[in-house]
């Protein structure tokens, strides 16, 4: 062409845990059965959304036409104030309804928030990173994502440290992000860990972003805070939704809360260009806004979330008690969201290791995948044509350094979910002794 059309940051556009399931859907088409553990939708993986929240859901199609129409751009005031409310409740950052932006999933939310940034400022995010955050910021960026350690020797907590000397190496960066409960690790941070997180922010003069998908989806005595009761006075940004709570990812409805907005000049300018870009799109889904505050406000819904969380931990505990006991793989309960992530130590992936593919045809579609890929991804393609399970590597998914997969704990049979579990490190077990 005449011109050059192509975004600086399209290489950037990277999400090998929906990728790699045409690879899996080949390998199906070979005679193999596949269990997919590559993704979170716990509807996919036979979660049952309870008959209570489809009657709500129900009567709000059949008695309120206003359901079918478009919403005020901002989303609904109604829901609007009630989030508010349920948040000033908590004592920590004041809102009001103007501070809350509904979108069209957090999906949605990542990419207009990255990419109304100025294209000089970044955002530096985790490591391992969930990968709609890193290939949103890096491709508005034009370059690979920024990261901080989380250390898998210290429970998957951020490596302050490491994160200081980012901010020292980068000046370029304007905000720091994190996902909490964690994606794909299961970790949940303490009060004293993001404190010290925003006090970063506040002596480098950033704001902070703060994923809080999974916010109500915490267990094994863990403690979830919301970003809001310890932002204190620095600016931020919080993601919440209700595809992974309700759960009811076909909703597609999302929302951000906007903290501190008064107290910087060009934050407050940067939030403004968020909302009028959303004024472009005219409004978010409107059924599951007009339905949040009384599913949300409903008497048996945190019954319910405590039922699902017990769930989860049991889930948890198993497939540690598997996995801690394959030498050469490191891992640690998942305490929140519904994941965990399966480290391999040191140098114990090499090359040439292999597993033995369930067909020829399985093995021909991975074949032409695996060499110079990431030693992780290699397992994890062998994984797929040899078990038909499907998993995520933790380099090209998740945009690391380690060396891992990561795991679902949405099995909704138990003995079921066992069942892929040992499968996994029975396979892990193979693959690293292949040689």
């Amino acid at each position: 062409m005449r011109n050059n059309i192509v975004h600086p940051g399209a290489d950037e556009l990277t999400y090998e845990i929906r990728e790699i399931v045409e690879v899996g859907n080949k390998i199906e088409k070979t005679g193999v059965k596949i269990t997919w553990e590559n993704i979170g939708d716990p509807i996919a993986k036979g979660q049952i959304v309870p008959r209570w929240m489809r009657q709500i859901i129900a009567d709000t199609i059949m008695n309120d036409n206003s359901s079918f129409g478009y919403s005020p751009t901002k989303g609904l005031l109604a829901t609007r104030e009630y989030i508010a409310r349920e948040r000033n409740l908590e004592g920590g950052a004041q809102i009001t309804p103007d501070d809350i932006l509904f979108f069209n999933g957090l999906g949605d939310a990542i990419s207009t928030v990255y990419n109304y940034l100025n294209k000089n400022a970044r955002v530096i995010g985790p490591n391992p990173a969930y990968s709609t955050h890193s290939s949103a910021e890096a491709a508005h960026a034009g370059s690979p994502h920024l990261t901080y350690r989380l250390s898998p020797e210290n429970n998957w907590y951020p490596d302050l440290d490491d994160l200081k000397s980012q901010l020292e190496s980068h000046p370029e960066i304007a905000g720091i992000l994190l996902v909490n409960p964690d994606n794909p690790t299961g970790m949940v941070y303490s009060q004293e860990i993001i404190a010290q997180l925003v006090g970063i922010a506040r002596q480098n003069d950033l704001f902070v972003v703060s994923d809080e998908i999974y916010s109500n989806l915490f267990y094994g005595g863990a403690v979830h805070k919301k970003l809001a009761s310890v932002i204190g006075k620095v600016p931020g940004i919080a993601m919440r939704g209700i595809s992974k709570e309700f759960p009811w990812p076909g909703a597609r409805c999302g929302w951000v809360e906007f903290y501190n907005r008064d107290k910087d000049p060009l934050f407050a300018r940067y939030v403004k260009t968020i909302i009028d870009a959303k004024m472009l799109e005219v409004c978010a889904t409107t059924l599951p806004q007009k339905v949040l505050p009384a599913v949300m406000g409903d008497a048996r819904y945190y019954p319910y979330l405590a039922e699902r969380n017990a769930a989860f931990w049991e889930k948890s505990q198993i497939a540690y008690s598997i996995f801690s006991q394959v030498p050469g793989l490191m891992t640690h309960k998942a305490f929140g969201a519904f994941y965990m992530t399966v480290l391999f130590k040191g140098s114990v992936l090499r090359p040439g290791q292999f597993l033995r593919p369930a067909n020829k045809a399985a093995g021909e579609i991975i074949a032409p995948l695996t060499p110079g890929s990431n030693l992780d991804k290699c397992f994890v393609y062998h994984l797929l044509a040899s078990r038909g399970i499907c998993v995520v590597p933790l380099s090209s998914g998740f945009n690391s350094d380690l060396q891992g997969f990561r795991i679902t704990l949405l099995e909704a049979e138990l003995a079921g979910f066992k069942n892929t579990m040992q499968a996994i490190a029975d396979a892990a077990k193979e693959f690293l002794g292949s040689q």
